[in-house]
């Protein structure tokens, strides 16, 4: 499986490339779906600041703390470890951490999203979702999904989408997928 889904990476990182490039207003699309996703869970949005040509919700996040919800992002707390996440703003300070990725300062408020915006390369109908393969997004559901009922909802172009992707017994299924096109429930 691990071939499958290093041939599955890069075929899915060409896409999403393609896709970003001829949709560079992606934010722009899914942030008017922030209402109907305010209304899918009560409690604190646990975001992602985007990295090379991930769809980006920033515009989305912003219009989701405009409807009064409290937004995170997340920290790699180390390897085989789920995310934590912190308190953050639009405008807020970030500092870059060993992978060179953006994330609020140590000293930001610790914050449990109940639902989390997931970025991906690619997803199935079945909320399959395709990672970079570092299983830091499924350990971070397994976490926050013990005892509690979190969402978990993909960001994406609805290009992004395959007709199956492999799954391993530890891998988390997302519930929603938001793309310009709309909201989708997957699995």
């Amino acid at each position: 499986m691990k071939l499958e889904k290093r041939t599955l990476r890069e075929e899915a990182r060409q896409r999403r490339a393609a896709l970003a490039e001829a949709m560079p207003d992606i934010g722009r699309r899914i942030s008017r779906f922030a209402e109907a996703i305010a209304s899918l869970k009560p409690g604190p949005v646990g975001g992602y600041l985007p990295l090379r040509n991930e769809a980006d919700p920033r515009y989305l996040m912003q219009a989701l703390a405009r409807l009064g919800r409290v937004l995170a992002l997340p920290c790699v707390a180390g390897r085989q470890r789920p995310l934590l996440f912190r308190r953050w703003s639009s405008g807020d300070a970030t500092v870059l951490n060993a992978y060179g990725i953006a994330e609020p300062a140590a000293h930001a408020e610790p914050v449990v999203p109940r639902l989390v915006l997931v970025p991906l390369l690619a997803f199935d109908s079945r909320g399959h979702r395709l990672g970079y393969g570092g299983g830091y997004y499924d350990r971070t559901l397994a976490h926050l999904r013990e005892g509690e009922d979190v969402v978990a909802v993909g960001v994406a172009f609805a290009g992004q989408e395959m007709a199956e992707l492999p799954r391993a017994s530890h891998d988390h299924v997302l519930d929603l997928v938001v793309t310009e096109l709309g909201i989708r429930k997957v699995g």
